[in-house]
């Protein structure tokens, strides 16, 4: 019985599982949108969405020089304290974390949903659902 048992095993071991979640969650922050099976894009949905939830509100350089000298400190820790998580979520990527950066900020005035899965059919090979995730 699976009561109360979060997430998708896909077929994998756990660090097989993290290192998917991982690729193709860097694969989502590079080009905006992938293709992929829908139980994966049903599965990385809660993880990319965390990710960008914890980045949105992050201050930019710009907003840290702007600041006053009391404040630049805590803003920069602030700013510090999400690049390392980053890293620690998307396996030591400074570009897909810096990327995240970049993205995040867009999504500051939504309250969540800032994914979308659109289903495309099934694949020829092997029937497998697949879908399309892209950031909003």
């Amino acid at each position: 019985m699976r009561h109360r048992v979060a997430g998708k095993k896909l077929n994998r071991t756990s660090k097989e599982r993290k290192h998917l979640y991982r690729g193709l969650m860097i694969a989502i922050l590079e080009h905006r949108k992938i293709t992929t099976t829908l139980a994966k894009a049903q599965a990385i949905r809660p993880e990319i969405e965390k990710l960008i939830t914890m980045a949105r509100n992050v201050p930019t350089e710009q907003q840290i020089e702007a600041a006053a000298e009391t404040e630049r400190a805590a803003l920069r820790h602030r700013r510090a304290e999400v690049f390392r998580r980053g890293l620690i979520n998307l396996g030591n990527n400074k570009t897909a974390v810096h990327r995240l950066l970049q993205v995040a900020p867009d999504y500051a005035a939504r309250n969540g949903g800032y994914t979308r899965i659109t289903k495309i059919g099934m694949r020829k090979g092997d029937a497998a659902e697949m879908s399309v995730i892209e950031l909003v």
